[in-house]
């Protein structure tokens, strides 16, 4: 297949366009818009090949969409690119309404009028798969089951009431208009060429500095923490079996609080690289918490994990160990965003 990946710079994104070429016969099309919190550096492994192509474009310019398709004919699209960060959506949402409703809107409209010109087996063939989160659904309980694909929308930040309505706008366009789009949610992902304002790649880092560690509240807030490149695994193999109309909730069920997490990085780090002013743990912080901070995330990947044949294949401890010591041999890299792009001290102490 040719697949059009928009944000294939991004974290997630440059994570399923590595997988496309280097695990698979598929060809990729990068759309990306490059704005902050993208790495073009994520995806330079592969920029050679001749199965990829890069595409700089926002998918809020509906020309710019237009030609996307008229030049690369996808036979699927995996829309990733968006505005992710929740308490950037609660100091300006005006530019996640912009990104994430309106970008997928257009993206819909473009990909739809493509798809209508199509022969009637290239129409049947065709995809348009949506990635989206489990924040939709709102925050559970202590008790409460993990969310699946029936749970209800209850979104409770600009950045998850954005990413809703894009995921009504997606299943409105299969309901009628018979555009074949169907919709991931997942829960938290982690990893390499997370962008440093999130929260783990933020405490990695802090805390090789002899940083402050921000935790929101008493760190108690809970979620599922998922390797990402198990999730571009899953991701693929989505958009190379998932069916119109459906819904693939993706979970790896390893759910740990915030504090938790910020101590398992303290403890592999003092393994990994001591410091010689003592335990990380020491540089802990608890910070007045957010607006609207949801309690817990959690996903029950039973369907996923059937219709597509898929599991995840790193638990937290590993994945996180991994995650660390990419973090160790990669400074060069995020020192620079520090120093260029990002200042770090924003406190981006959830994923979201």
């Amino acid at each position: 297949m040719h697949v059009l990946v928009t944000g294939g710079c991004g974290f997630i994104g440059s994570a399923v366009v590595r997988h496309l070429i280097h695990y698979t016969n598929h060809h990729v099309i990068n759309v990306d818009a490059l704005t902050y919190s993208a790495s073009p550096e994520a995806v330079a492994e592969i920029k050679d090949n001749d199965r990829y192509r890069f595409y700089k474009a926002n998918i809020t310019d509906a020309v710019a969409m237009q030609q996307a398709f008229e030049k690369y004919k996808p036979d699927a699209v995996m829309h990733l690119a968006a505005e992710s960060h929740v308490d950037r959506s609660i100091d300006g949402p005006g530019l996640f309404i912009e990104t994430n409703v309106m970008g997928t809107y257009t993206l819909l409209q473009a990909a739809y009028q493509y798809w209508k010109a199509l022969p009637e087996n290239k129409k049947k063939q065709f995809r348009f798969h949506h990635i989206s989160t489990d924040e939709v659904f709102g925050a559970l309980n202590p008790n409460d089951p993990p969310f699946n694909e029936q749970t209800p929308y209850d979104p409770r930040s600009p950045y998850s009431a954005s990413k809703a309505a894009s995921d009504h706008l997606v299943r409105a366009w299969y309901h009628t208009y018979g555009l074949p789009t169907f919709v991931t949610n997942t829960t938290n992902n982690y990893g390499i060429w997370h962008f440093p304002e999130k929260l783990i790649p933020l405490i990695i880092i802090n805390a090789l500095e002899g940083k402050e560690l921000p935790v929101y509240g008493k760190g108690e807030n809970i979620r599922d923490w998922l390797f990402v490149e198990d999730h571009a695994k899953a991701l693929v193999k989505a958009v190379e079996m998932g069916k119109p109309g459906e819904t693939y909730a993706i979970g790896a069920q390893q759910p740990r609080t915030n504090l938790e997490v910020v101590q398992t990085i303290c403890k592999i780090l003092d393994e990994l690289k001591p410091d010689p002013q003592g335990k990380r743990e020491r540089l802990i912080r608890f910070v007045a918490d957010r607006p609207g901070h949801d309690f817990r995330y959690e996903i029950d990947p039973t369907h996923a994990q059937k219709a597509l044949v898929w599991k995840a294949e790193h638990n937290f401890e590993m994945g996180i160990r991994k995650t660390i010591q990419w973090y160790l041999d990669h400074q060069d890299w995020w020192k620079t965003i520090r120093q260029n792009r990002y200042d770090g001290q924003r406190l981006g102490v959830t994923k979201d």
